[in-house]
């Protein structure tokens, strides 16, 4: 808990802003058409045009190698070549501006190493806890090797933020432990902050259900991982949320696949800064 905090430190006061770099697709996806250069050029840019304008964090996601696969029918250029386009983000990107990568799908300890050998100060960890059927089929819970895996590659300066109930997933075998009681779970064992999203990307988080995660949990961050907008950012904001990952609503047309409108980017930070 103490680690995201110390990572962003402007989150005591007000909600963090954390901007989303969809890297392009990979070598070996389906939509891939980029070489490794090209990739890089794209996702430095955007983090490029993120800090231009005042952003508190930048997470690194492969969002575009759809349809996902997880850990087994992952191959190594995949967290290969985004160890290379962090590090190439984490040059350029501010050092008081945390940097952060998630690798889909629930691809945990890859991107705990990736963010050890790029410098990055956190993680999006799905399956934190309990067991979901997910678009790529069943994600099993991995606090616990996750957890002993940060602590033998002398990792415990990376944060990691956990979805619980996450997006495009059915919870179904979980339907008799609502969301309080996941996220209690999440905070025993001993997740850095807890990230609650809509049912799909770009659709933002039951209000009442935030409401009642930081009433139940007040000593843990909360962060909206989708959804936010500049019509609901003032509302989670002063409902106790502590940070906000953003990609959608940055985009041309508010659609995440969109390059970043810069118009929307700015009238968001200024939304933000007249709470």
């Amino acid at each position: 808990m103490e680690l995201f905090f110390n990572h962003f430190k402007e989150s005591v006061r007000r909600m963090a802003i954390i901007g989303m770099v969809h890297v392009r697709a990979l070598p070996a996806t389906p939509k891939s058409i980029l070489t490794v250069q090209q990739l890089i050029e794209k996702a430095c840019e955007e983090a490029i045009t993120y800090c231009k304008h005042g952003i508190d964090g930048i997470c690194i996601e492969n969002m575009f190698d759809i349809p996902y696969v997880q850990t087994k029918d992952s191959g190594p250029e995949t967290t290969a070549i985004i160890t290379r386009i962090a590090t190439e983000i984490r040059k350029i990107v501010p050092q008081n501006i945390p940097c952060g990568v998630q690798i889909l799908a629930a691809q945990n300890q890859q991107a705990l190493a990736v963010a050890l050998a790029a410098d990055l100060q956190f993680i999006r960890a799905e399956g934190f806890v309990f067991g979901h059927v997910a678009d790529e089929g069943y994600i099993d819970s991995c606090a616990g090797q996750l957890l002993r895996y940060r602590k033998q590659i002398n990792a415990n300066h990376i944060a990691i933020l956990t979805d619980i109930k996450k997006k495009h997933c059915s919870h179904s075998l979980t339907s008799d432990v609502n969301i309080v009681d996941t996220a209690k779970a999440a905070r025993f064992f001993l997740s850095d902050g807890l990230i609650l999203t809509g049912k799909e990307t770009g659709h933002c988080p039951d209000l009442d259900e935030v409401i009642r995660v930081r009433r139940e949990l007040n000593d843990i961050p909360i962060i909206v991982g989708s959804g936010v907008s500049r019509q609901n950012v003032v509302q989670y904001s002063r409902n106790g949320v502590n940070a906000a990952i953003v990609g959608s609503e940055f985009k041309i047309n508010g659609q995440w696949f969109n390059d970043i409108c810069h118009k929307r980017l700015v009238r968001f930070i200024d939304t933000l800064k007249s709470i």
